[in-house]
């Protein structure tokens, strides 16, 4: 949900610094994990939340979804954040697993990653549950979004 994160990153300082970048070769465990897990039918989708124009940021994302997110087997939808007014979104990015555990990512303020946390609590899982749900209903899927 952030238009930017761990600028430190090095595959994104070498993308920012305009050398090619791999994905099969910077995140192979991603890709193994989440290929294993879709080959057994596991759904994994993911969805964006960006400010349009995007940000510089952003663009290294969209460009290294589908070599990276989309190669391993995930679904990708992004929704512009000028539609998602009406959503109750929770405060920090999570991940969801099985509607029944939640990984909570915090960052600091200039999107530095910092310790994540696990919770199983009713009413958080309620909230991201349904603001997941209503993301991805309203979002754009990876092959039809164009970067403005």
């Amino acid at each position: 949900m952030r238009d930017s994160y761990m600028k430190s990153d090095p595959a994104y300082v070498d993308w920012n610094a305009g050398v090619a970048i791999e994905p099969a070769e910077r995140w192979a465990d991603w890709l193994s994990l989440v290929s294993e897990a879709t080959s057994r039918g596991v759904k994994v989708r993911r969805a964006r939340i960006v400010s349009e124009p995007v940000s510089r940021y952003i663009r290294f994302e969209y460009e290294v979804t589908e070599g990276l997110n989309m190669a391993a087997g995930e679904e990708v939808r992004w929704l512009p954040r000028r539609k998602a007014t009406g959503i109750a979104l929770p405060g920090n990015d999570f991940w969801l697993f099985d509607s029944s555990l939640l990984l909570v990512n915090h960052f600091d303020g200039e999107g530095e990653w910092l310790e994540p946390s696990l919770s199983a609590d009713f009413q958080e899982l309620k909230l991201c549950v349904n603001a997941f749900e209503a993301v991805w209903e309203l979002g754009i899927p990876h092959a039809e979004y164009k970067l403005t």
